[in-house]
């Protein structure tokens, strides 16, 4: 093909304009998300039931429906949390399976188990989490009446929301919600002889819609309407209630009012009340269109609205934005360097700009693959082709120093130049690929998630291998025939210093080979050594800080506590969004929370204020409420979604030896335990509850003549809980509600309820008062009901302490011990890494194998590799860094670029030494010949490609954001890789090829 081409330059260069056309076309049509949208393989399903404990909903609903589940197909993990109010099972599946037809068995399931659920119970909720539905940001609403702005936002502002194109949905909490009180008089209703229960059939009564009736009149036939629904309190105070022959009117006996309703979740925006929305994003929308369409849609609201406030939180537009941003930076950068290295090599101009034209050329025909394979632009992606900007120059850079080394430019020797490397190249593109497919791999998402890394650098490399092959020749050809390469002053001192290099490798064979074996020994060191995670940490100047104050406390005094706490840190919180008590939110991407718990979401201008601000809330809330347990973590965004990093380093699970959750004294006498053995460990209190439970005298009741359903409506009367019907108006329902104001337990036993014979019976006649603990959360999985111990920010080392004496304390009770968290998956992950990395080793054998027509001449190639790993190993121990999937990754990557160098190398001595045999030379002073012409020829593309790949990814060595804090540990293993692999091939693989092939 390149005898076609070479002699039309033009029509070469016409091609290339539509094709970068084309991709500067496809680039604005990619979609740009912050991760790459993956089926998180993960069902939730909420239940609820307001007003039973935690146990209640555990036996009569959870338990029953999380035996149904398990019978799903497919299914990996079944875990399942009880709460007052709600429960929460979550189904954890097979990476790959298909989510959808998942969904559908899932909501059959809970279909067919409804019929043993408790009578009146809402269909539990069905979830299925994807990697973008996370809110892209949520938007707090404040100023204004509570319950006029929550309408407002409910019926308004959300509705807005979600009419934009890249809006999903618009998911909110913090609602003031009205009600209407109807309070009745003690004195005027008992002068009168009117009980509850007479008002409540008033009103009733008077309450009627009737299906619409018709009359005919000759030929016409007319609709008649009863108008007589009950809509307003005007309504209700004009009722009529007749009793002993008296006529009188609601509002003679009653106060009727609108009111607030008792809330049991608080929303608070830097202090004031607040609504919070979570805005979900489409998968397919852009996030930069996302956020140019809320900005002028906020700023139309502000004008339409100006007594309220809109604040935009958590705002992952903006993460994207930075993190893109650097990202994009650092792919100018490294062009920038790899060009400095081309000029500092090869010289003159127009040399090096034909090898710098490579890089956006390759890059345009790369994202036009992009979009042609639908691959989104996210840091992962965008991730690759910074790792390929180096290796995509590399192609180009062996091709024109190849021509360069002919002793004339001539189209003869232009092609041959092109034909001797291109069965190289193709290996050394191959073998990097082969490196990469394994990832995808992986188990759980972490291997969708790296399919676009894998095609990203892929992909890059076969367009850079077309454009080396095919344009650069031509253009060569056309343009620089007359080029010669300049003799660099650089060039001569780097000839030198590997001549001195190669004499002493040859004259030291047994100390490099004592350095190859040193090596395994260091790997078998250093692994059980080096500390180990699932991933690095990122930084952030945010954090979701949760409180459970272990109290029954009412969330008034909950939101106090919250923001006498959040007094404490106000000079480094930039701005907040408290939430206290139960939330109304109808997805799961926030956490679920009871009345005595708070979620308090902090914004810092740094890292080290966040850090200093999480740690002054937990002493204050040490110091003033000990009884308190204080939680953070990381401000919730996709990448902790998809690879689940809250899970705790190590979780305890208690369970009785013959089943079923142990004791609340048992669970604490671990945690007692525990903290006294390890003082220095933040070890969890056990959360628990205290209820208070009414327990009925039956004989007292028989004999007052009251029954259990007059006793629970009475209670329900005096708890402010009576609901006798809801008023519908618009998108939301107003509840008429019949009783006193809430009043605390000793107060409500003061009371009385009137039998069938008209007499007053004390209530604490009948009702006793016992008071329980018992757990707040109820935790279970397919093994059956335990209790959780969950323990974070502890070493390897740490956790097996824990354990053993876990497992000694508990050796002699009724209590046994099992474990989970971070610690396990981390080495899980660890374990699959490593055997990826020897299943890529495998390809690369194979591959060379097939290349080389040589069984042990891969192995010489391989041999780096052991070395590569051992001083990257050290390198990682040294710095305090861990070994996580991106270091192993970088591993991975490292082995796989480097060994491309000693393809070339090889073969070049296998080409001069297989010639040397033709012409009847074939001793060893032959071999040494071939061996050092193959290394001077060598030399400097080895050299120019390390260090363009080297420099490409040096601007990711910081971690400034989310998306270089997650490259930081791939690109520091890869240039220490690159590094200590380019020593490898200019001087130990000579050697080994000579020690295997002298006779």
């Amino acid at each position: 093909m390149l005898r076609n081409i070479i002699h039309r330059p033009i029509a070469v260069t016409m091609t290339l304009i539509a094709i970068a056309t084309l991709g500067v076309l496809a680039l604005g049509r990619i979609p740009v998300s912050l991760m790459p949208d993956v089926d998180v393989p993960r069902i939730v399903v909420q239940m609820s039931a307001q007003g039973s404990s935690a146990r209640e909903i555990e036996q009569s609903m959870v338990a029953p429906m999380r035996r149904q589940l398990s019978q799903v197909a497919g299914l990996k993990d079944i875990e399942s949390s009880s709460r007052t109010d709600a429960g929460i099972i979550t189904l954890t599946f097979s990476p790959g399976s298909d989510m959808s037809l998942l969904f559908i068995e899932v909501n059959e399931k809970i279909d067919r188990a409804m019929g043993f659920m408790p009578k009146g119970m809402e269909r539990p909720k069905v979830m299925k989490i994807g990697a973008l539905d996370i809110p892209a940001f949520y938007v707090d609403v404040t100023g204004g009446k509570p319950e006029q702005t929550s309408r407002l936002v409910s019926n308004v502002i959300s509705k807005r929301l979600e009419q934009l194109p890249q809006v999903a949905m618009v998911d909110y909490s913090g609602l003031t919600k009205a009600q209407i009180s109807i309070l009745p008089d003690a004195a005027r209703a008992g002068v009168a002889g009117i009980t509850n229960a007479d008002i409540e059939k008033a009103i009733s009564d008077n309450n009627i819609v009737l299906e619409t009736l018709s009359v005919r009149d000759g030929i016409y036939r007319y609709n008649i309407h009863f108008d007589s629904q009950i809509l307003s309190v005007h309504d209700i105070e004009n009722i009529y209630i007749r009793h002993n022959g008296r006529l009188l009117q609601l509002k003679d006996i009653c106060k009727v009012e609108e009111t607030a309703a008792v809330r049991k979740g608080i929303v608070e925006s830097d202090g004031k009340n607040a609504i919070t929305m979570a805005v979900i994003k489409q998968s397919d929308a852009q996030m930069s269109d996302l956020q140019q369409s809320v900005d002028t849609l906020m700023a139309q609201l502000t004008s339409d609205y100006p007594e309220l406030h809109f604040a935009v939180t958590r705002d992952q537009t903006q993460l994207l934005s930075y993190s893109m941003n650097n990202l994009g930076w650092n792919l100018v950068l490294g062009i920038i360097m790899a060009s400095m290295v081309l000029f500092m090599f090869i010289g003159g101009r127009r040399l090096p700009l034909l090898v710098a034209i490579s890089i956006p050329l390759s890059l345009i025909l790369t994202l036009l693959c992009f979009y042609l394979l639908d691959i989104s632009l996210n840091i992962i992606s965008l991730s690759g082709l910074i790792l390929g900007v180096g290796m995509i120059v590399d192609n180009a850079i062996i091709v024109i120093d190849n021509i360069l080394q002919k002793d004339s430019c001539n189209e003869h020797n232009v092609r041959q130049a092109v034909v001797e490397v291109a069965m190289p190249m193709l290996s050394s593109v191959l073998t990097t690929c082969s490196v990469f497919v394994p990832l995808i791999f992986l188990s759980g998402t972490a291997g969708a998630l790296f399919y676009d890394q894998a095609m990203g650098i892929s992909i890059a490399l076969f367009c850079s291998l077309a454009v080396a092959t095919l344009v650069i020749p031509v253009y060569h050809f056309n343009l620089c025939r007359q080029c010669r390469p300049r003799t660099m002053k650089v060039n001569v001192m780097m000839v030198r210093w590997y001549e001195k290099g190669m004499r002493h490798t040859l004259r030291h064979p047994k100390t490099m080979i004592a350095i190859f074996a040193g090596s395994i020994v260091m790997v078998t060191m250093l692994l059980p050594l080096i500390p180990k995670e699932r991933m690095p940490e990122t930084p952030h100047d945010d954090a979701l800080v949760t409180i459970d104050w272990n109290a029954g406390i009412v969330a008034e005094e909950n939101n106090r506590r919250v923001n006498e706490t959040l007094n404490q840190v106000k000079e480094l919180v930039k701005a907040s969004t408290t939430m206290v008590g139960g939330q109304e939110f109808m997805l799961s991407h926030t956490k679920n929370i009871t009345g005595s718990e708070a979620v308090c979401y902090i914004k810092c201008d740094s890292p080290e204020d966040c850090d200093k601000a999480v740690e002054r809330i937990k002493g204050y809330v040490a110091r003033h409420y000990p009884k308190a347990k204080v939680e953070a973590e990381l401000a919730a965004n996709i990448f902790d979604m998809i690879f689940s990093t809250d899970e705790p380093d190590l979780q305890i699970r208690l369970q009785k030896r013959e089943g079923g959750r142990p004791e609340v004294a048992q669970t604490r006498m671990v945690t007692d335990s525990l903290q006294k053995r390890f003082w220095q460990t933040d070890i969890p209190r056990v959360s628990t509850e205290t209820y208070i439970r009414f327990s009925t005298d039956a004989e007292q009741m028989a004999y007052y003549g009251v029954t259990y359903r007059q006793l629970y409506l009475r209670l329900k009367e005096l708890l402010g809980a009576n609901n006798i019907y809801e008023i519908n108006s618009g998108g939301e329902s107003v509840p008429v509600v019949v009783g006193h104001n809430t009043m605390d337990s000793a107060t409500l036993l003061g009371n009385t309820i009137t039998n069938d014979k008209g007499i007053d019976i004390p209530l604490e006649y009948l009702v006793k008062e016992v008071r329980s603990e018992d757990y707040k959360l109820l935790t279970a999985n397919e093994d059956g009901e335990f209790s959780v111990i969950d323990i974070d920010r502890i070493s390897e080392r740490e956790a097996e302490k824990m354990m053993d004496y876990v497992g000694k304390i508990t050796e002699d009770t009724p209590v046994k011990a099992l474990f989970r968290g971070g610690y396990f998956s981390s080495r899980l992950m660890i374990g699959e890494l490593i055997m990826v990395l020897a299943v890529a080793l495998l390809l690369l054998y194979f591959i060379l194998a097939a290349q080389f027509e040589s069984i042990i001449q891969p192995m010489i190639i391989l041999l780096e590799v052991v070395i590569d790993v051992a001083m990257v190993m050290l390198a990682l121990y040294v710095c305090g860094e861990s070994l996580n999937i991106m270091s192993m990754i970088g591993i991975i990557v490292a082995c796989g670029i480097i060994i491309n160098d000693s393809i070339l190398k090889v073969d070049t001595i296998n080409r001069l030494y297989r010639r040397n045999k033709q012409d009847g030379n074939a001793g060893n002073l032959h071999l040494l010949k071939a061996i050092m012409t193959a290394g001077h020829m060598r030399l400097k593309p080895i050299v120019m490609t390390s260090l363009t790949t080297v420099l490409a990814i040096v601007p990711l060595l910081h971690r400034g954001d989310m998306g270089s804090a997650l490259q930081y540990p791939l690109s520091f293993a890869i240039i220490i890789g690159m590094s200590v692999g380019t020593m490898v091939s200019l001087f130990l693989v000579p050697l080994m090829y000579y020690l295997i092939y002298r006779k």
